[in-house]
């Protein structure tokens, strides 16, 4: 289906620059060497497989892609990689070699249920069509998507760069995200092993509650200390742990040690299932999505009129419906 990309309010940073964003996509019956000969033929480059379960597309036109199965046991992690010192070596070795010996059939083994992922360079936004075609050639190939099997929880990630670095910037789109995430797992029809996963868990209704309210206006330290203290997880639909490691290290170092979380100049959006496969989906379905939030966090008089009226309803126990009412005071 063609789908045009919606622009959001900001398109680039302070400094002037466009903003890119960054694409994850899940997918299954199709591995990592396949996966990446589709991406070179899309956009050139230089095949670089790694291992059975990872590859490397380097030097395309839009930079360079990873394909792998996301599954630590299926390759070496930059942990296990890491210089372990000389008696942790020694005691080490023998086990070392046999659980290489097995990672390849851990891997085809996993992949019955666990994703390939294609993780894209960080794209301008104003070039996001251009990954459209991939998503269609590697359903043609053969990639299955979320709706292919229960077993399948597979995601579709964003990793939009924020426009800006204060704290007042990255608050307005939390609040909007609380706000609008009744709706777009309405809208998503997010798959219900995705559900039960937990990696996409909901923020708690006393969490959002506090949040939306106008009156709710704390620095960055404080927004992140209450953020920690509601979502002590990077299991959420909206994980702000990267971008708040990104902008306050020492304050995140201090509250919490997750050697997972890359610092990153960029909002984590998980909530889109991925639908490869699926002729009426299109990546740019949930980019507009997402640009809805982002409209929603630029407009402050709307922004504060649903936080206060999201309260309401939940102050009635009435947040069933509060999906509905979202979509139709925020029409997109």
């Amino acid at each position: 289906m063609n789908t045009a990309f919606r622009t959001p309010p900001h398109s680039t940073t302070t400094d002037g620059a466009p903003r890119t964003v960054g694409v994850e996509v899940e997918f299954a019956n199709l591995d990592a060497p396949s996966a990446a000969a589709v991406v070179r033929s899309l956009y050139g480059g230089v095949l670089k497989p790694e291992s059975a379960h990872r590859c490397r597309v380097t030097g395309t036109r839009l930079g360079d892609f990873a394909v792998e199965l996301d599954m630590r046991s299926a390759h070496p992690s930059k942990a296990e990689e890491a210089d372990a010192g000389p008696l942790g070596k020694v005691v080490s070795k023998a086990v070392d070699d046999v659980v290489e010996a097995l990672r390849p059939w851990w891997g085809n083994i996993g992949s019955l249920v666990m994703p390939f992922e294609i993780a894209a360079p960080p794209i301008p936004i104003a070039r996001l069509a251009e990954l459209e075609p991939l998503f269609a050639a590697l359903s043609a190939q053969g990639a299955a998507g979320t709706d292919a099997s229960p077993l399948f929880a597979f995601g579709l990630h964003l990793n939009p760069q924020v426009a800006r670095t204060d704290g007042e910037y990255v608050l307005d789109h939390l609040k909007a995200f609380l706000l609008l995430a009744p709706w777009l797992r309405r809208e998503i029809r997010v798959d219900p092993t995705r559900r039960l996963t937990g990696f996409i868990a909901a923020f708690p209704t006393d969490y959002a509650v506090k949040v939306v309210d106008p009156a709710y206006r704390p620095d960055l330290d404080g927004l992140i200390g209450d953020y920690l203290e509601a979502n002590p997880t990077r299991n959420r639909e909206l994980d702000l742990f990267p971008l708040f490691a990104h902008l306050a290290p020492e304050t995140m170092a201090a509250k919490l040690a997750d050697p997972h979380v890359r610092p990153r100049p960029t909002f984590h959006y998980r909530l889109p299932n991925a639908r490869l496969g699926d002729p009426d989906w299109s990546l740019a379905q949930d980019w507009n999505r997402w640009v809805a939030v982002e409209e929603l966090a630029a407009d402050r008089d709307r922004l504060d009129a649903l936080g206060t009226d999201f309260r309401a309803f939940a102050a009635r126990k009435a947040l069933d419906g509060w999906a509905a009412e979202a979509g139709r005071r925020f029409a997109v």
